[in-house]
Formats: C-alpha cells, structure tokens, sequence
C-alpha cells in the first residue's frame, strides 16, 4: 500500500493518541496534587467534578462534532478539534487561581479540562470516522482495510476507576502508556521535591503530539467518500435514515454503553495486583513505575487484534472479546481468594493481562470499528458520534453505580465487596456478547462503499433527489451554476464516450447522408 495513504489514515487517527495523553496524564496529576494539596482537598468533591466536567465535555464535542463533521466537513472538525485540545493543555498546565488561592486554580483546572473535554469528544466523529473513509478505496489493500484503520485509532474508553486511586475517565491506548511513563521520566528528571514542576509540565507536555497532528494536517482533503456521498448541501432524511439503521445503531449504542458501563469493576483489578505488588509505599516512583507496566498490559491485545479483526471480521473479533473477557472475569471471580494470595499473585497478575488484552482485541478495538462503518457517509459523523456519546454516559453511570453495589455486598475490604461487581461485570460482557451477535451486521471490506451506493438507491426508492448528495465545489464558468463532483465526472464520461448530444450534425452524418 502507498506510504501516502497510509499517512492519510494516519493523520486522520493518530490524533486519538494525544487525546488519549491528556485524558490519561490527569489521572496521575490528581495523585500529586492529593499530595501537595492534602488540606485543601481534604473536605472537597474536587475529583468528582473534575471527572464530571470532563465527562459533560467529551459527550458535547461527540454530538455537536458529530454534526460538525457531516455538515461542514470532516478536515474542518478535525482542524478544530486538534486545536482545542492543544490550547486548552497549555491553559490547564498554567492553571491559577485569583491571588494565588488553590481553591481557585482547581476551578480554573475543572473548567479547562470540559473545554478540553470537547476537544477529546470532537475527534471520534471527525478524526477516526475520516480514518476509516481513508481506509478504503484504491491503493488499500482489501485484507489490510480494517487493520490499518486499527492501528491508527486504537484506543479503548476502558475506564481504570480505581487503579492506584486514580481519577476516573481515562481513556486506555498508547497514549495512556505515555500519560504514565511521561509523568515517571519527570520524577526522575525533578524529583519529589518539584512536584508543581511535574504535574505542570506533564500537562503542557499535551500540546507537543497535538501540534505536530495539526500540522500533518494541514495538507490533507476531505476523504472521497464524504465528497462523492456528503449530505453538506442536502437535508438529512432522518426518518428513513432510522427506519433502516435503527437496529444496528441501537445494537452498537448498547454494546458501547455495556462495555464502558462494566469497565469500573473491571478496573478494580488492577488496584489488587499494584497493592499486592508495592505494599504501603509511599514512592510516587515506584507507584507511576507500575502505571506504565499495567498499561502496557494493553498493547499485546491491541496489535494482535489489528491483524485478526481482517481474518474473522470486526463482528465476530468483538463477540470472540467479549465471551473471553467474561469467562476469564468469572475464573477470576470465582477462585479470587485463592489467586490473591502473596504466592499465587503471580499468576494472578498473568491472568490479568491476558483479560485486558482480550479487552482490547474485541470491544476496544472494534467499538470505533463498528461504529465508523456500519452507517452511509452522508450522516457516519452524526452516528458515530451518537454511539460514542452513549458509551460514555455508561462510563459516568457505571463510576457513580458501583459503588453502592460494592457496599451492598458488603464493602470493598470483603471477599464478597471485592467480587460480586465482577460477577455482574462478566454477566454483562455475555449480554453485550449476545447484542452484537443479533443486532450488529458483520462488515466486508469496502463495505462503507457498497452500503453508500445501497443507501443511494434506497433513498431514491423513497422519493429523495440524490443529485443533491455529494460536494458542490465546481462552478461552470459559462453559466456560474454550481455542479457537484458526481454531475461534472457523469458529463465528462459522456463527452468522452461521445453520446453528448447536439443540434448540429456530426462530420459522420453528413458522410452516410451523402
């Protein structure tokens, strides 16, 4: 395949990668400022909100980018939406309050990271739905479509709610394995004495991956699926659009929702083989230091699933994933107090990677998937972005559900307290299971093409004027009328296979009527 284009698909996701940094660099930034600021914190909801706004802000650049990129344009979305996450990392970096009061720098901090928060939301309808237009068409291989579009978005909204008490609502990919290596280089670099230096630095340290995306893309077109299929011009029929997308857009909502739901107890994990690992310390060194390695637990399932997603297609990967996921959280679940002894920790901890990579290879690979091609082009942006905003309301309900269940069955420091979220957790893998098993269409490569010329004929059959489909950026220098691609490319195939018809004989007409 041609490094260009795989430089599109590229330039088109990796932008995921800095949202992914900003996301998770906040959750090591709460722990230092827990140990700066342990007064001021002391008595305040300064977590939750943070994690709120947050939330409040991926979900509102989702929706309002999902139209962004269906109706203006998806290099526009994408521009805009990598603007914003590298302005607002600089400002949260420089955070201050009014004369200096630490109440007020957390305002400020809460209130940069929703308008970041939009920026973040913003690239999966514009960033990853152009990856995916990019991931098909000429000079991409047919076997190789799915797992390029992979690589370039891998990402999973897994949320490690309680891993090393960190905050909630970080995004796990690549860029979450340098949100925790990032902060550690800084420690070695500062030391535990200059921890304002660090936590400032790990956040303006945001806006280096955004700016170097922004400028890869400066240079790129819209994908030519959203010129030949966008409805920029068109109205949007979204009546006949739900009448025949409502199940597998229904069916992917609730997966994404499951899935983003279970990732709290999930997450709870993790905290037993850190614990378990580092006892009592008090290193920010060696508790940043296993960060990265439980992150990194990730990757392996990531790669793995890129390949093997082009094999078995992203419906069956995602059901392989998911019915894994939950019968190795139920073998966990079951002989927890036997694996969480000190001499089967071990093994314990294996297991545990083995379940976070399934994790990836089947929903965190496959989610975006899904949802960047299951629907046409003229509304992908408005429908990913849609899915993905109901993914992450699962994330907040699951943070603020769990905890009353772990306390129904009897608190976190009890066996039961421990396991029984992971029993409901592992349930609701199989139901996701079982969703996309039934609601979910397996996809083809060039499928999104096949379902544009599908959709076309569909919409016709219903009475809409499909010439309206498409970019309308060519004007005919005679008569200043504005013709779209599809009209100019259907006129020049006619001219050169010479049926353009006109008034005045041809020199062979002339000839035979002689």
């Amino acid at each position: 395949m041609p490094l260009s284009r795989v430089s599109m698909i590229f330039a088109c996701g990796t932008a995921l990668f800095s949202d992914g940094y900003a996301n998770g660099v906040i959750g090591l930034v709460n722990t230092i400022l827990r140990r700066l600021y342990p007064n001021e914190l002391k008595n305040t909801n300064y977590s939750q909100t943070l994690s709120s706004l947050a939330f409040a802000g991926t979900v509102v650049g989702m929706l309002v980018f999902g139209w962004i990129s269906d109706k203006i344009g998806r290099k526009t979305g994408m521009m805009a939406a990598t603007g914003i996450v590298a302005l607002f990392s600089a400002l949260s970096a420089s955070s201050k309050g009014a004369n200096g009061s630490i109440e007020g720098m957390l305002a400020a901090l809460s209130a940069y990271r929703f308008l970041l928060g939009i920026g973040v939301g913003a690239e999966y309808p514009c960033g990853s739905v152009a990856a995916a237009e990019q991931s098909e068409g000429e000079g991409v291989a047919k076997n190789a479509q799915h797992r390029w579009f992979t690589l370039a978005t891998s990402k999973d909204t897994l949320h490690i709610i309680s891993m090393l008490q960190f905050a909630p609502d970080t995004m796990i990919d690549f860029g979450f394995v340098i949100a925790a290596f990032v902060p550690l280089v800084l420690l070695w670099i500062c030391g535990e004495n200059h921890l304002r230096a660090v936590w400032r630095l790990s956040l303006g340290l945001g806006v280096v991956p955004a700016l170097l995306v922004f400028v890869w893309r400066l240079k790129m077109e819209n994908p030519e699926a959203y010129k030949r299929s966008s409805m920029k011009h068109a109205p949007v029929p979204y009546k006949l659009i739900f009448r025949r997308y409502w199940k597998s857009l229904i069916a992917v909502s609730a997966t994404w929702f499951l899935y983003d739901f279970i990732a709290y107890p999930f997450g709870l994990y993790s905290s037993t083989v850190v614990d378990s690992i580092i006892g009592s310390t008090n290193s920010l060194v060696v508790i940043f230091g296993w960060a990265v390695v439980i992150n990194l637990f990730y990757m392996p399932g990531t790669i793995i699933g890129a390949f093997v997603v082009d094999i078995i297609g992203p419906k069956n990967t995602m059901i392989t994933g998911l019915v894994a996921q939950a019968i190795i959280g139920f073998f966990m679940s079951g002989f927890y107090t036997q694996l969480t002894q000190s001499h089967h920790i071990a093994g314990f901890a294996i297991l545990y990677g083995i379940f976070l990579s399934f994790g990836e290879l089947g929903p965190g690979n496959c989610l975006g998937l899904l949802a960047s091609k299951s629907w046409p082009t003229g509304v992908r942006g408005q429908t990913y972005g849609m899915a993905a905003a109901i993914g992450k309301i699962g994330a907040f309900v699951g943070t603020w559900a769990f905890p009353p269940i772990i306390d129904a069955f009897g608190g976190s420091g009890s066996v039961k307290g421990n396991t029984g979220p992971f029993w409901i957790g592992s349930g609701l893998a199989l139901l996701s299971a079982l969703i996309t098993f039934v609601g979910v269409r397996p996809l083809s490569h060039d499928g999104m093409m096949d379902e544009d010329e599908k959709f076309r004929a569909y919409l016709e059959q219903h009475g809409y004027d499909t010439s309206q489909l498409g970019l309308r950026d060519v004007i005919d220098a005679e008569t200043g009328s504005v013709h779209s691609e599809k009209d100019i490319k259907e006129k020049s195939t006619v001219v050169v296979e010479g049926q353009e018809h006109s008034d005045e004989p041809s020199s062979d007409d002339v000839a035979h009527k002689a």
